[in-house]
C-alpha cells in the first residue's frame, strides 16, 4: 500500500525552524499519527522534545486556528492537560503563517494510547467533565466554528448524494439497490433521532464551548489517567450533552481489524457506563438531556460516516458501501436498546 502521507520539504523545514528559538536540534523524526494530510515532526533538542505540524488543507483557516489557540491558552491557564504552545522567536506568536500555510509547534507530551481498559474509559469521562468546568468562563473575540451533527441539513444532503458518489466503487457494483435501501433507512433513522432530541428541548438547553471530537485518538494516557487532550479544531458552542453522547459512543464502539462487515453490531455497554460514571462524578446533566443521549449517539454515528463517504465514496481507506452497512447494523442495535440505555442513564 503506497505511503501517501504528506511530508515537509527540506527547504520548507529550514525556513520554518528559523522562526523558532529551539537551540541545537539533535534529531527530527517523522511522527506518523493523526491526519495523513498534516505532516508532523518530532524534534529532540537539548531543551526538550517538541512536535512541529503543518496544518492540513481545509483546516488552515487562520480565524478558526486563532479561535482554537485562544481556547488552548485558556485551558493552559486553567491547568487543564493540553500541550503547551511554543511561540515564534520574534513575536511569541503561536501561529506561524508562511506562503498560505499555517505551522504550529507544541511541547511533546509522552503518553500511551487508549488501551480500552475501564480505568482509561472512566478517566476519559471524568476529564471531559473537567474540560466542561474549565471552559465555563472562557471568553474570546474569535468566533467559534458553526455546525453540529444534530439535525444537520448537510448530513441529509450527504445521504442523498452517496448513491452517486459511491457508484464507481467496485464494492457497489451489483449492490446498487442494497446501497439505496441502506441510505434510505439511515435517513429515516437520522430523522427519527433528531426529532426525539428536539422534542426533549435541544434548542433551550444551555450551551458552552464543547470539544466536539472527544474520542480515544485525541487523548494520551499515563498511569490510567489522561495526561493530554488533543485536537480542538471541532470546538464550538453547543449543549454539553453533545460531547457526552459522542464520548459515550466513541469509547464503547467495537471495531475490528477486518472488514467492517465483520465488526460486531453491539457496543461495549460496560465501557459506555463507565464513561458516563466518570463524567457524572463531576457534572450531572438534567433528565431530558440524559434521555437524549441514545438518540444523539445515533445521529453522531450516522453523521460521522456519511460526511466523508458523501465527499469521497470512502471512509478513510475503507469502501463506503461496507461502512454504511456496518453503521446500519449498529444503528439498529442502538434503536433496539434505547429503552434499556435510557433506564441506566437516568439512574
Amino acid at each position: 500500500m503506497p505511503n501517501d502521507r504528506e511530508r515537509f520539504a527540506p527547504g520548507e523545514l529550514a525556513v520554518v525552524l528559523s522562526h523558532y528559538d529551539l537551540g541545537v536540534i539533535h534529531s527530527a523524526k517523522e511522527f506518523p499519527r493523526g491526519s495523513r494530510k498534516s505532516p508532523k515532526l518530532l524534534l529532540q533538542t537539548a531543551g526538550g522534545n517538541f512536535l512541529l505540524k503543518r496544518r492540513a488543507k481545509g483546516r488552515s483557516d487562520p480565524y478558526k486556528v486563532a479561535f482554537a489557540h485562544a481556547l488552548l491558552g485558556h485551558l493552559i491557564r486553567r491547568r487543564f492537560p493540553v500541550p503547551e504552545m511554543i511561540g515564534t522567536r520574534d513575536d511569541n506568536n503561536s501561529i506561524l503563517q508562511l506562503d498560505r500555510e499555517i505551522y504550529e509547534l507544541f511541547e511533546f507530551v509522552d503518553g500511551e494510547s487508549y488501551n480500552r481498559s475501564l480505568e482509561h474509559t472512566t478517566h476519559a469521562g471524568k476529564t471531559l467533565a473537567g474540560y466542561h468546568d474549565a471552559v465555563a468562563d472562557f471568553e474570546t473575540d474569535w468566533t467559534p466554528p458553526a455546525g453540529v451533527f444534530h439535525d444537520s441539513p448537510s448530513v441529509r444532503q450527504g445521504l442523498n448524494a452517496i448513491p452517486t458518489t459511491t457508484a464507481s466503487h467496485d464494492s457497489v457494483v451489483g449492490h446498487e439497490a442494497a446501497l439505496l435501501t441502506a441510505t434510505q433507512e439511515l435517513y429515516e433513522r437520522y430523522d427519527e433521532a433528531a426529532e426525539a432530541v428536539n422534542a426533549l428541548g435541544f434548542a433551550q438547553w444551555p450551551v458552552a464551548i464543547i470539544h466536539g471530537d472527544w474520542h480515544p485518538g485525541n487523548m494520551l494516557f499515563r498511569r490510567n489517567k489522561v495526561v493530554a487532550v488533543l485536537d480542538f479544531d471541532s470546538a464550538r458552542r453547543l449543549p454539553r450533552v453533545v460531547d457526552l453522547a459522542n464520548g459515550m459512543l466513541q469509547f464503547s464502539i467495537l471495531r475490528g481489524r477486518s472488514a467492517p462487515s465483520k465488526w460486531p453490531d453491539y457496543f461495549d455497554e460496560t465501557r459506555m457506563r463507565r464513561f458516563l460514571l466518570g463524567y457524572g462524578a463531576r457534572i450531572q446533566l438534567d433528565a431530558d438531556q440524559r434521555r437524549a443521549i441514545p438518540h444523539l449517539m445515533i445521529e453522531s454515528l450516522i453523521a460521522e460516516s456519511v460526511v466523508p463517504i458523501a465527499a469521497t465514496g470512502s471512509f478513510g481507506r475503507m469502501p463506503g458501501y461496507g461502512v454504511l452497512q456496518m453503521v446500519r447494523r449498529k444503528v439498529r442495535w442502538l434503536m433496539d436498546n434505547t429503552a434499556q440505555l435510557e433506564h441506566w442513564i437516568l439512574e
